[in-house]
């Protein structure tokens, strides 16, 4: 499971072998959260979340959107196209 992203001791995560849409697995040890990445233009989308609270989602989505271009990259590059 390739780590494609850090933010704030967060990881950001594509499984190999996962299914479409695009997305990411962000992990920590407050919780989970999967992100939709509606590549290329985003922009990325909750699509569930176990145990981070809201303003914490919002910066999660914002430093996504920031990293949107490589991490569409990195989706293809793992699975091929969106």
């Amino acid at each position: 499971m390739p780590t494609v992203l850090r933010i704030d001791g967060l990881r950001v995560v594509i499984y190999p072998n996962d299914h479409r849409p695009a997305h990411v697995h962000v992990k920590g040890a407050d919780g989970e959260a999967v992100f939709i990445l509606h590549c290329p233009g985003g922009p990325p989308e909750l699509r569930e979340s176990y145990g981070f609270k809201l303003p914490a989602l919002g910066g999660i989505k914002d430093a996504l959107q920031a990293a949107l271009a490589a991490l569409c990259a990195e989706w293809s590059a793992i699975h091929g196209s969106y």
